[in-house]
């Protein structure tokens, strides 16, 4: 039999591989699972030196690795996800026969308090779009960014790699390419198309155009796709400017985009699909209903309230 390392090193080469092509996740993703499993297998073989493969790892390792990394003061948000990318590598060993025992099944996952990242008010956002300067090269396309991430409620990769092919305006929608590669197409408001129209004609021909970037709508100095840091960079200038201070980042134009849809009375539904959320469970830990909106839902929805408020 192979030594216990190759053994390691074989699986996770073919997990890689399934989770790519089956269950076509992005490269950030991928290499998050294929890290918490590596740490699993450096755990075993070098600080315990056991010396076996992933088929014969029993529950109460795993549950020392737990407390190992409890003692080196992990966070139980991390531990929550490393036992997350574990448990998904022993279902790949175990849908592909490679071993009959699943030795996570039992193992729960550490419960935390999910902290919710800031909202901006409408009147924020608004001021932190007026206190762009325009007389810069890069105002209107500064300007355009921050109404497409809060109109569209986008997350940063998205924005980046939004494509000019990918507006719609006659139809009022963008087509937006999310994680694993899943498109979806987006309401765009009347504001982000003239914020994006005025960039596109009188600002981006200023830019020199790489040929391999030609389709991409936001451009940097360079003529390049923007990276996540610079789009970063460009949000927290923006509010600095305003005199916003609250801690943002591109996220906070995706979370406040979803609450105030919450708030003006969307349904979950139609946020999750805009969002690109596969569990609707992600949307509400993403978007906060006030208690108010929430009663107002019971008297107005719930059988027996409209009996009581009828009589």
């Amino acid at each position: 039999m192979a030594e216990p390392e190759k053994i390691w090193t074989d699986e996770l080469n073919s997990f890689r591989i399934f989770l790519k092509y089956e269950k076509n996740l992005a490269n950030n993703s991928i290499k998050a699972y294929l890290q918490d499993v590596s740490r699993l297998m450096q755990y075993l073989l070098d600080i315990k030196q056991k010396k076996i493969s992933p088929y014969e790892v029993e529950m109460k390792d795993i549950q020392q690795f737990l407390w190992y990394l409890y003692e080196m003061g992990v966070s139980e948000r991390t531990q929550a996800r490393m036992i997350s990318g574990i448990k998904g590598f022993y279902r790949f060993l175990i849908n592909s026969d490679a071993m009959a025992h699943n030795p996570t099944i039992l193992i729960e996952t550490p419960k935390f308090q999910r902290k919710l990242p800031e909202v901006l008010t409408v009147e924020e956002i608004d001021i932190m779009i007026n206190a762009i300067d325009l007389n810069t090269k890069h105002g209107q396309r500064n300007r355009a960014i921050i109404e497409t991430l809060y109109s569209c409620g986008l997350r940063v990769s998205e924005l980046v790699n939004l494509k000019i092919s990918d507006l719609f305006f006659d139809e009022g929608f963008v087509r937006i390419t999310g994680k694993g590669n899943k498109q979806r197409l987006v309401p765009i408001s009347q504001r982000a198309i003239d914020e994006i129209n005025t960039y596109l004609i009188d600002y981006r021909p200023l830019y020199p155009v790489k040929p391999q970037h030609t389709d991409i709508l936001f451009l940097n100095n360079r003529g390049q796709v923007l990276t996540r840091n610079m789009v970063f960079l460009i949000i927290k200038k923006a509010a600095a400017r305003a005199g916003i201070q609250k801690k943002i980042s591109p996220h906070t134009l995706r979370h406040s985009f979803a609450t105030h849809l919450i708030d003006g009375g969307a349904d979950l539904r139609s946020v999750q699909q805009m969002l690109g959320h596969e569990s609707i469970l992600t949307t509400e830990i993403y978007t906060h209903i006030s208690k108010e909106h929430l009663r107002e839902t019971l008297l107005l929805y719930h059988p027996h309230s409209r009996v009581r408020n009828s009589k």
